[in-house]
């Protein structure tokens, strides 16, 4: 088999798998059609070239005459990508290409073409050959302008596509006709032996940019090929120097593995080099910076996905983006519960991405027609999916303004902004669990103090009602039952409701409040328990203002986490046991002081007081330090411990903002 026929039989294929790839896209039929006819225009220079002398001139023209009528052809795909064949019909605009073609087509049959007694040693041109070469010339170059006018009218999918076709086309095509040419001034017949591998390799790269689902525009194309000619010219030419070098020192055998491992490590480091030169995304490498930055600076959940759909905006230049997120409650996005179909979600585990031009591309199926709808319900321009062992996360940007589709490239940056998102948000899941498991350990504590509290007013109001039928006519006791009652009841219901906002998972929002409110409020908790372990609490509440800028069950929360810590310190020490609460105005807002006559913390921790699963008790998990930091940076506050000096205890600073003054 020749290369020639080889090449006929593979660019046939390729019309197949064009075909074969979506049958109901008619820019896929028309460009399955050009293939074929390409295949053909090959197979009859395979004969043309195989034939006996005196057949070949013959073939030659039955070669020709279809190579003739290809230009025809590429205008029929050039107008059905772009739209234009329908409104235009198939005759409207096109009857001098079809005239133009028909005439090169019976040049090739005249003796003005090549004369009959032309010798294939000494072969004679004549003037229709040359004026059948300008003509393809013209009706090419015409072509590309026509393309290259309606590339401004069209975008998206449309654009790519019309650039590699006709652009690609018209640049084999003019090499064809050059070599041909070429063939001609320079006696040279086996130029024309180099035209099957530029049909070979015009329609390899067609049938990739259209049956792909992988998006890539002319710049791409041409940046993968130049990296893969490189690769591979320079890894080759490294391989065959070092097997030269090798050879001289070493067996055969040897020298054989050594030049296998000198090309692998050369491939591999050429590589990045490459990857650097040319695969530069500068737009990328900042939104991952800032996305790791986010990453490590945020651990609320909300925050996070605002940031994130930012930086997604930002890098995509598109109007919206879409943040889903998969956990054990479901899909949710932005807070709120999310809608979307359970066949669309498993297609997209399944493909992992997708993009309206992939979905038009590839063949249809109801799951990826529900897809397509969903793309369009959200004007998304492209959607990835990222699984986790912990959360899902669907990342989806907008369709750009400008209409312009989101090449491959890009969707592999998605995906890497993806990882990242996934990572942040997975870490924010699992600290808001730790967070909930903390407040949860915190409710526990004070359920003997709780229900110790709530027992004395009960006891109160049991006596009452045992001698409220007795002591009825009384006046004076009806009065001080009816007091007492009401006064007992509410004291309950505070309690109540004190655990019952300790317990709720809520969204900090800073606002001006009254800090010693905040702190007499938090005590009410603390009494019990700290009675119970024969604990003394002192308060020295000294600021004036006392106006804080924060969340007051945020607050609570950390006066609370502080003071059972200061209480639980000293369960194992003599007596005296105190916690001491002050407050005092600073320069950077109002500090809180919580200090104790524990054993103090120790050096060697002190360091890490803060970070997660750092404890100096026997119970527990080390997580509420870590918790109370998070939460106070989130509202704009700090927490920090004194050095440890023997004998003195731990004091704990916290130092809220104060309320931006008012204009």
């Amino acid at each position: 088999m020749t290369t020639t026929l080889l090449a006929a039989a593979l660019v046939c294929g390729i019309g197949g798998v064009i075909l074969w790839a979506n049958p109901d896209r008619r820019v896929n039929r028309l460009v399955s059609s050009c293939s074929f006819h390409g295949g053909a225009w090959l197979a009859f220079l395979h004969i043309t070239l195989t034939a006996h002398v005196e057949e070949g001139l013959y073939w030659l023209r039955f070669t020709s005459a279809v190579g003739a009528l290809i230009p025809i052809h590429l205008l029929y795909a050039k107008e059905e990508i772009s739209g234009e064949l329908d409104g235009r019909g198939v005759w409207k605009g096109k009857v001098w290409w079809i005239l133009s073609s028909l005439f090169l087509m019976i040049v090739p049959f005249t003796e003005w073409f090549i004369p009959g007694h032309s010798k294939p040693d000494q072969r004679i041109y004549g003037a229709g050959y040359y004026t059948y070469i300008a003509g393809l010339l013209v009706l090419y170059s015409a072509l590309l302008w026509s393309a290259y006018r309606q590339l401004k009218r069209v975008s998206g999918v449309k654009r790519l596509e019309l650039q590699v076709w006709l652009g690609g086309g018209s640049a084999a095509a003019v090499s064809i006709v050059g070599l041909m040419g070429a063939s001609a001034i320079l006696h040279e017949p086996s130029l024309i032996r180099i035209q099957p591998l530029i049909i070979l390799v015009f329609f390899g790269v067609t049938a990739f940019s259209i049956t792909s689902g992988r998006v890539f525009d002319a710049k791409h194309l041409l940046i993968i090929g130049g990296h893969r000619l490189v690769l591979v010219l320079l890894v080759a030419g490294v391989g065959y120097g070092a097997d030269v070098l090798f050879a001289l020192f070493v067996p055969s055998s040897v020298a054989w593995v050594a030049t296998a491992a000198v090309a692998l490590w050369f491939a591999a480091e050429l590589e990045k080099v490459i990857n650097n030169v040319l695969l530069i995304y500068p737009r990328a490498s900042e939104a991952r910076s800032k996305a790791y930055e986010i990453a490590m600076e945020e651990v609320r959940t909300e925050t996070l996905e605002r940031e994130f759909l930012k930086i997604l905006s930002g890098w995509s230049q598109s109007a919206h983006g879409l943040l889903v997120v998969k956990g054990d409650d479901g899909l949710r996005s932005g807070g709120q519960s999310f809608e979307m179909d359970a066949s669309v979600y498993e297609l997209l585990r399944t493909v992992r991405w997708a993009t309206p031009e992939r979905l038009q591309r590839e063949r249809s199926s109801a799951s990826r027609e529900e897809l397509r709808l969903f793309l369009e319900t959200h004007k998304l321009g492209a959607l990835v999916l990222r699984e986790g062992s912990t959360v899902d996360v669907l990342v989806g940007s907008g369709v750009r303004a400008t209409r312009r589709p989101f090449t491959y490239p890009e969707v592999q940056q998605m995906f890497e902004l993806a990882s990242i998102f996934q990572t942040a948000l997975a870490r924010a899941s699992l600290w808001t669990k730790a967070q909930r498991a903390e407040q949860l350990a915190t409710v526990g504590v004070l359920g003997a103090s709780v229900a110790h509290e709530i027992r004395n007013p009960l006891v109160s109001i049991k006596t009452f009602v045992q001698l409220f039928p007795i002591h009825y006519m009384d006046e004076s006791f009806r009065v001080r039952f009816s007091r007492l009652i009401g006064s007992e009841v509410a004291r309950i219901e505070r309690l109540t409701e004190q655990l019952l906002d300790l317990a709720s998972p809520r969204k900090y929002e800073p606002d001006p409040v009254s800090l010693h409110e905040v702190v007499k409020s938090s005590l009410e908790l603390v009494y019990s328990k700290a009675e119970d372990k024969k604990t003394e609490i002192i308060t020295e509440l000294e600021a004036s203002p006392d106006i804080a800028f924060t969340d007051a069950n945020a607050s609570k929360q950390v006066i609370l986490n502080l003071c059972f810590n200061a209480i639980q310190a000293q369960e194992s020490q003599e007596r005296p046991r105190w916690v001491r609460l002050t407050t005092r105005n600073v320069d950077q807002g109002l500090e809180l002081v919580v200090s104790d006559h524990g054993p103090g913390i120790a050096p060697e921790i002190r360091s890490r007081l803060f970070e997660a699963f750092q404890t100096t008790k026997s119970s527990g998990f080390g997580l509420g330090l870590a918790i109370c930091s998070e939460i106070l940076s989130s509202l704009g506050a700090s927490i920090s411990v004194d050095p440890f000096a023997p004998g003195q205890g731990a004091t704990f600073r916290v130092v809220f903002p104060c309320p931006p003054r008012s204009s």
